[in-house]
């Protein structure tokens, strides 16, 4: 354990990453991005999500100073400790080491041996990727869960590429023994199919963070997700 502020939380990571089931942990990522928020904060995102049933929360900012960053990551920290779910951040490494959480990458961000290198044990590591090279790539690299997608059309993200629909995503989840979260487009109405094309949860942006009331949004995902799982259909 780390002492300090955040000792409970790696606490927590670390029974997790070595006692429980991490696929079950990844059934509902909730990205936090304010610029699609109505107004509602990071932290006023994150405890209305995770209210609703989100099992992981991602803190994505690409706008915000660092320190106000950093700060809004550490409430954050606190909230999934005490919700004893999954705290991530988008990218910035150094941010997620001093919050106490694991980090998300990118093909663009800091490889994941450098990012392990300087996170401290036991956080976890995420990576985006695309195709079955990829996939197979970050699981030799050390990644701990794979974000695959877009699976469907979504303007979330600017750079999210073509959607590789539930069928590109059954070939990744086939090349990989990582647990696969889809993310791209996908709301209630959808999650379903990409569970039964393998995936064992989604990460969802505009479908709760966008909504009028976050809290239910997340809520309605959970339920189909959770469905999915435990039917197979």
């Amino acid at each position: 354990m780390i002492p300090g502020r955040w000792g409970r939380h790696y606490t927590w990571v670390n029974l997790l990453a070595t006692d429980l089931d991490l696929r079950a942990a990844l059934r509902l990522m909730v990205i936090s991005d304010v610029r699609l928020a109505r107004g509602r904060t990071h932290v006023e995102i994150v405890r209305q999500a995770l209210r609703g049933g989100a099992t992981a929360i991602q803190l994505r900012d690409k706008e915000g100073e660092d320190r106000d960053f950093l700060a809004t990551a550490e409430d954050i920290a606190a909230l999934c400790d005490r919700a004893r779910a999954l705290f991530f951040v988008n990218d910035r490494v150094d941010v997620a080491r001093l919050a106490g959480g694991g980090c998300h990458l990118g093909p663009d961000d800091l490889g994941i041996r450098e990012a392990r290198g300087l996170l401290s044990s036991p956080a976890l590591l995420g990576f985006s990727a695309g195709t079955p090279a990829e996939a197979m790539a970050a699981a030799e690299a050390g990644a701990d869960y794979l974000g695959v997608g877009p699976i469907f059309a979504t303007s979330s993200k600017e750079d999210a590429g073509e959607p590789l629909g539930v069928d590109g995503l059954a070939k990744i989840v086939a090349a990989t023994s990582l647990p696969v979260v889809a993310i791209g487009g996908i709301h209630a109405g959808n999650a379903t199919a990409c569970i039964t094309a393998g995936a064992c949860g989604v990460a969802v942006i505009r479908a709760v963070v966008a909504a009028a009331t976050v809290a239910p949004a997340a809520r309605a995902l959970r339920r189909a997700v959770d469905r999915a799982l435990e039917t197979g259909e």
